[in-house]
């Protein structure tokens, strides 16, 4: 069996510690690895750096382009879509300019170079109004992504709070927006709750039912009316699948992910398989399976399953997700954990978040690393990361940064 495997990227990127690279915490290269190093001892896996640009599944062909204006077709016997998913701005594609999302290490390094120029600029400004825009940070979505980065801005400000002279990183004002009633809306009250308290005893300021109805460079404005004048907007707040699931002619639900069969194939097309944030169904208990990481690993083990059981004329297997937890961090010691018998707040889940994270992260060196980084992190309240890169048009500028 040849498998062939087609990215636009080099690298496999761990999501979950995307926000600890956006905040200068931890290096792209902590989360990240070479695909091509990690199947380099599978003799039948060919990596190909390109991007899919239309799915034929009809005759069971791939268009995907090399770039510098070029492209291939590849044939398949069976494919496995897990493309994965980017932010939404409901219908306001114009926000992202000034709202940038977090969902790739660009993302995360767009991130991280507006968070330190700010805090630059702010040293600069002699003018106390445009000093406290600077020091305006504005989180909008208060999902897993939204809260854990909002809860670990001040531990990060704290920590470099000695590097400036004229302003204290400490006074910064952190606004969490959240549409709906409560925090990270997929856990149990009991765990929203602590997470809102834990983030209001940070300094952070949290706003519920609070739905954002414009964003532009330097403001972000709420239904009610008010404004909140500021040059660092960050979005959490939606995701919708890539397109290549709508290329497929399969149903899929409001986000574009595919409606997929018990086993994870394509209705009409059992060669079809869409795993992660590209498919949606429940399980075979019933169970919606959850857009995030676990889910997604134990996906791509039962489709490579079924498709093996398929190449033998043998029965494929329903998916059946295993729930291993829940967990958000909400900076130093603070966690919450939902493990659907028993649930964690406070040091005890801040523990098991980083075991959990530290295990699923690709490679031992990265491990290492990141274990390293933390433990420094830790005990000197130190970010070794802060590089601000590609800034040249910023400074002369000295507006909010476009994507």
């Amino acid at each position: 069996m040849d498998v062939t495997v087609i990215d636009e990227n080099n690298h496999h990127t761990f999501q979950p510690l995307l926000y600890q690279v956006a905040t200068a915490t931890l290096n792209p290269s902590d989360i990240t690895a070479p695909i091509r190093h990690l199947l380099r001892y599978q003799k039948n896996a060919t990596v190909l750096l390109a991007e899919v640009v239309d799915v034929d599944v009809a005759n069971r062909n791939l268009t995907v382009d090399e770039g510098a204006s070029r492209s291939r077709v590849v044939h398949y016997d069976y494919l496995v879509l897990a493309a994965g998913a980017r932010h939404s701005y409901f219908g306001h594609d114009e926000w992202e300019s000034a709202a940038p999302g977090l969902k790739s290490i660009d993302d995360a390094l767009e991130i991280r170079r507006r968070f330190l120029l700010a805090l630059e600029w702010a040293e600069l400004a002699d003018d106390p109004e445009e000093r406290k825009q600077y020091l305006t940070i504005v989180v909008i979505g208060g999902g897993p992504t939204g809260v854990e980065l909002a809860g670990l801005i001040p531990d990060v400000l704290r920590g470099i709070r000695r590097d400036f002279r004229r302003i204290d990183p400490t006074r910064a004002r952190v606004v969490l927006i959240e549409g709906g009633p409560r925090l990270l809306a997929a856990f149990p009250q009991e765990i929203s709750d602590h997470a809102l308290a834990d983030l209001r005893s940070l300094g952070v300021e949290v706003r519920l039912n609070s739905v954002v109805s414009r964003v532009e460079s330097g403001v972000a404005c709420l239904g009610s009316g008010e404004c909140i004048e500021t040059r660092t907007i960050l979005w959490a707040a939606g995701n919708a699948a890539s397109p290549l699931g709508k290329m497929l002619g399969a149903p899929l639900d409001r986000a574009g992910r595919v409606i997929v069969e018990p086993d994870l194939s394509v209705p009409g097309h059992p060669e079809v398989f869409v795993i992660g944030d590209m498919a949606t169904l429940k399980d075979s208990r019933g169970v919606q399976v959850p857009w995030v990481a676990p889910a997604a690993n134990q996906q791509g083990r039962r489709a490579a399953d079924n498709i093996t059981r398929r190449i033998r004329d043998e029965e494929t297997v329903p998916f059946r997700y295993r729930n291993k937890g829940n967990l958000a961090t909400i900076g130093r010691y603070k966690a919450v954990a939902d493990f659907g018998s028993f649930r964690v707040t406070g040091w005890i889940a801040w523990w098991f978040w980083l075991f959990v994270h530290i295990m699923y992260l690709v490679g031992f060196r990265n491990r290492l690393s990141v274990l390293l980084q933390w433990a420094y992190s830790y005990f000197t309240y130190q970010r070794g990361v802060r590089l601000i890169t590609h800034a040249d048009t910023d400074r002369r500028t000295r507006t909010t940064p476009a994507a």
